[in-house]
């Protein structure tokens, strides 16, 4: 009689490494980079890093006799090498779609990125992209309003939205933060916003916050005639202070709140968003504490799944580097990133890090904000890279400006309308990019000056995360 059960250790590439595995298209699939410690084989690797994010465990029981294990089990079913990098390779993992509660963006991120990122064998580990199966993407509820809903309530067409982060970001009292935020408005700002550690601190409770921004946003409003709105960030130390943060909000008639959604957490996020669809506010995202996870290349989770993982969760909007400004971010990869917030189907392509095609559906999209260290002369760029459905959000480039924050407001709105211009004209922004500022601000002298204050500022160092194309 045949022995059913021996109790013991066991490879795992004897059960969890199917190289002839044909995904399913019910089946979520990750790609994770992979350097095993020196000696372990690479199908053995990959094996444990499928056995650790599923089913599996070091030693063989007897439970498992109580379930069917091959129906559940993660497959590593493709290994591939790194360009450019001997110790590491790319480990292709299909998990049934059964393993993951429906809509729980936690459920998925639970599993994938938890007790194996610690698991012994493997030196380092990073989980480059995550295929999700329509099937998957159809349970969950995304973005509260989406880009065509949000500009209809916003009334902002044909053009990338202006915004601006309040500074100094600490430290202002309620009422001069007000004022801030009605400077920049009054100039030409679409929307302003709370910097992501804005909460409720002792120099400037958030009930005294909300108050002074909604009477700048409304006099702001009255006297450009244009449609205007602040963040207000209701990231809070527990749900119910978060939800109490955006009633109130709600009830001073403002359009949009924001969340750190990744501080805050995916569950308060999924809540949020849900909140936000029905009570008809649009939902800004920060990004805070994404370097901690995403910056090193070869351990953590690349931002493209973070950005995923956001849309599906919720949110109208998300920060994405700016590629030209302070932050981190290789242009080929942030724009495949981009696509993934924006277009309904985004096909394989390496040369923008894109592992797998991605079907999104239906999925309203969500506007991707270039924030950090950018300036009047980073527009054409900007422009050129981010297209239309983008908000350029510019901080110390508006505030900066040695008139004060509307001026630095009308100077980043004329620099943007010439962009636009000349690009629906057919003109190169980025080659002609000094000839079309320069014949604008002949006619803005806070543009001219935005030019003159900012010229020499640059931020060139080396992209620490570059794509693995060889």
């Amino acid at each position: 009689m045949a022995k059913k059960y021996d109790a013991g250790v066991k490879e795992y590439r004897d059960v969890y490494w199917t190289p002839d595995y044909v995904p399913l298209d019910t089946d979520l699939l990750a790609c994770f980079k992979v350097t095993p410690q020196e000696g372990v084989p690479n199908d053995e690797a990959a094996a444990a890093v499928a056995a650790e994010s599923s089913t599996g465990t070091w030693s063989t029981v007897w439970s498992e006799l109580l379930t069917d294990m091959e129906f559940y089990k993660g497959r590593a079913y493709r290994i591939e090498d790194v360009p450019g990098d001997k110790d590491a390779f790319y480990a292709f993992i299909a998990y049934p779609i059964d393993l993951f509660e429906e809509g729980s963006i936690v459920n998925v991120l639970t599993s994938l990125v938890g007790n194996v990122f610690g698991f012994k064998a493997v030196k380092h580990l990073r989980l480059e992209d995550i295929r999700f199966p329509i099937a998957f993407v159809k349970t969950c509820l995304g973005p509260p309003s989406g880009i065509q809903v949000e500009r209809d309530k916003l009334n902002k067409y044909g053009r990338p939205l202006l915004g601006a982060t309040i500074k100094p970001k600490l430290g202002l009292s309620a009422k001069n933060y007000g004022r801030a935020v009605y400077e920049c408005l009054r100039g030409g700002l679409d929307l302003t916003k709370d910097d992501e550690n804005v909460n409720s601190q002792p120099f400037m409770r958030w009930q005294n916050r909300f108050e002074f921004v909604a009477e700048a946003v409304q006099k702001a409003q009255q006297e450009t005639g244009e449609t205007k709105g602040h963040y207000l960030n209701v990231t809070a130390n527990t749900p119910e202070d978060m939800y109490e943060r955006a009633e109130f909000a709600k009830e001073l008639g403002q359009p949009v709140i924001m969340h750190d959604f990744l501080t805050g957490g995916f569950t308060a996020n999924s809540g949020l968003a849900k909140w936000c669809r029905k009570s008809g506010l649009l939902l800004h995202i920060h990004r805070a504490m994404h370097a901690v996870i995403d910056r090193h290349p070869k351990h953590g989770i690349h931002f493209r799944v973070l950005a995923k993982c956001l849309r599906l969760s919720g949110g109208d909007h998300l920060h994405t580097g700016t590629v030209v400004g302070k932050l981190e971010g290789d242009r080929a990869s942030t724009m495949g990133y981009v696509d993934q917030l924006r277009e309904s189907f985004v096909p394989e392509d390496r040369s923008r890090g894109i592992f797998f095609d991605q079907d999104w559906g239906s999925m309203p999209g969500v506007f991707a904000v270039a924030s950090g260290g950018i300036h009047v002369w980073h527009m054409p760029a900007l422009v050129t890279i981010f297209g239309d459905d983008s908000i350029l959000q510019f901080g110390g480039g508006t505030q900066g400006h040695p008139w004060g924050n509307a001026a630095g407001a009308a100077a980043n709105r004329v620099a943007l309308e010439a962009c636009v211009k000349a690009r629906n004209q057919g003109r190169d922004l980025e080659r002609e990019s000094r000839e079309i500022l320069e014949g604008a601000a002949q006619h803005s002298p806070e543009l001219a000056m935005a030019m003159e204050t900012w010229k020499e500022i640059k931020f060139e160092f080396e992209t620490v995360d570059k794509l693995d194309i060889g």
